[in-house]
């Protein structure tokens, strides 16, 4: 087995882990049509079990999307109807240990293979002429991964988007109840999102619950602040708590994030 990356190694301790993760196993089930499992090994024998939903145009854009922390992939074969439908192929990824995933998840290995996936779906979409472009999308945990590789690998992707995401780890933490036996846990010891989408200037789109208690809206507010992107847009959900943007949101929620990828670059700042 490989050795773990260190880089998050404070997110790493047993009070961490127990609350940012909450995996459940889940058989990859009947795949409705127009999707298939995409199984991605991000070290030898352990493979993370994801799923591509396809529009029914090659060329429409490619959302590679990072979940949260108590969902697995199969709960978003209804919700995925919305995207293609729409017009934009939807990837659903993973964490070791969800669904049919194999593993032990831990916050350094989270990161370590959100590039590895990044990388496996630049691949995916050469080999099969996907010209639309990769947008990157992360739902509340998965913003962290999601917003780490728009900053990395921003000349190639076609943009950003963050639903239900946090600016800060340390009131999130708090929040879930995490105490650090030696309490100098500071910001730099987490995944440091507000910095990291500072170095984001690829198209930005951040989507927040109005009544969101979990990540309150000043977390998304505070993102939207410090992106470095030319167009960027901070959309609230008026109603919305953490868990029911899709549902409150409705047609609205789907349609605003097809606009956003459609509207032209030049000359646009949608703050």
């Amino acid at each position: 087995m490989h050795e773990q990356p260190a880089a998050y190694s404070a997110m790493d301790s047993p009070a961490a882990l127990q609350v940012l993760f909450h995996p459940r196993r889940a058989p990859a089930g009947r795949l409705p049509a127009g999707a298939e499992n995409i199984d991605v090994e991000v070290e030898p024998e352990v493979h993370l079990g994801c799923r591509l939903y396809l529009a029914q145009d090659s060329a429409a854009p490619l959302i590679l999307y990072f979940h949260g922390n108590g969902e697995v992939v199969p709960e978003y074969d209804e919700i995925a109807s919305e995207f293609t439908r729409r017009g934009m192929h939807l990837l659903l990824t993973t964490y070791r240990g969800y669904g049919w995933s194999g593993g032990r998840p831990t916050a350094s290995l989270m990161m370590a293979d959100a590039e590895r996936l990044y990388q496996a779906v630049r691949d995916l979409m050469a080999v099969r002429h996907m010209t639309g472009g990769c947008w990157l999308m992360g739902r509340s945990l998965g913003s962290a991964g999601a917003i780490e590789l728009a900053a990395i690998h921003g000349a190639e992707i076609a943009g950003l988007i963050i639903e239900s995401g946090f600016a800060d780890t340390l009131p999130l933490a708090r929040t879930l109840g995490i105490h650090w036996a030696d309490g100098r846990m500071t910001e730099e010891d987490g995944f440091r999102n507000a910095e990291k989408i500072g170095q984001v200037t690829r198209p930005t789109l951040i989507m927040h619950g109005s009544h969101d208690s979990l990540i309150p809206p000043w977390q998304a507010e505070k993102l939207a602040a410090r992106s470095a992107a030319t167009r960027k847009r901070l959309v609230l959900i008026d109603g919305a708590q953490h868990n029911s943007m899709f549902y409150v949101g409705g047609a609205s929620y789907f349609e605003t994030i097809r606009h956003f990828m459609d509207q032209r670059e030049e000359g646009r700042d949608d703050k």
